[in-house]
C-alpha cells in the first residue's frame, strides 16, 4: 500500500447511486486523523457518479466475468487474491489512454500529481468544516 505524508487536510466521503457509505459509523476511527464529511451523490443525477459507476462496468467485463468462467473459488479470501492482483496489473502495470493518463499508467499520473497537489494545498486557505 501507499503511504504519502500530506498535510492534514478534511476529508469528505461521497456515497455512490445515493446510498449510504457501507460502514460509515465505523470508518476505521484508528486510521482517521482529520475531520471526515459524509456526503451523498445528487439524486437522480447519473453524471455525478459515472465516473464510480464505470470503473465498475469494467471490474465486471474485465475481471469478474473472466473470473468466475476461468475458476471456482471456495473462499472470499481466494477472490480477493485474484482481485488485488487483477487491480495492481490495471492500475500500476497497464497504461491508460483515459483523462489525464497520457500512456501512462494511473498510478504514475498519480505520483506525477502529488507535487501539484501538495502545492495547491499549502497556496489554499483552510476551509472550516462543521
Amino acid at each position: 500500500m501507499l503511504f504519502l505524508n500530506f498535510p492534514p487536510t478534511p476529508t469528505t466521503i461521497t456515497s455512490s447511486a445515493n446510498q449510504p457509505v457501507i460502514g460509515s459509523s465505523e470508518l476505521f476511527p484508528e486510521t482517521i486523523t482529520d475531520p471526515v464529511t459524509l456526503s451523498r451523490t445528487k439524486t437522480k443525477s447519473p453524471q455525478t457518479d459515472g465516473i464510480c459507476e464505470r470503473f465498475h462496468k469494467t471490474i465486471l467485463d474485465e475481471f469478474y466475468r473472466i473470473a468466475f468462467r476461468k475458476k471456482i473459488y471456495n473462499t472470499l479470501d481466494e477472490l480477493q487474491a485474484d482481485l488485488d492482483t487483477w487491480m495492481k496489473e490495471y492500475n500500476e502495470e497497464r497504461v491508460h489512454s483515459g483523462k489525464f493518463c497520457f500512456g501512462k499508467t494511473p498510478m504514475q499520473t498519480f505520483l506525477d500529481s502529488v507535487p501539484l497537489v501538495k502545492e495547491e494545498m499549502l497556496n489554499k486557505k483552510p476551509r472550516r468544516v462543521n
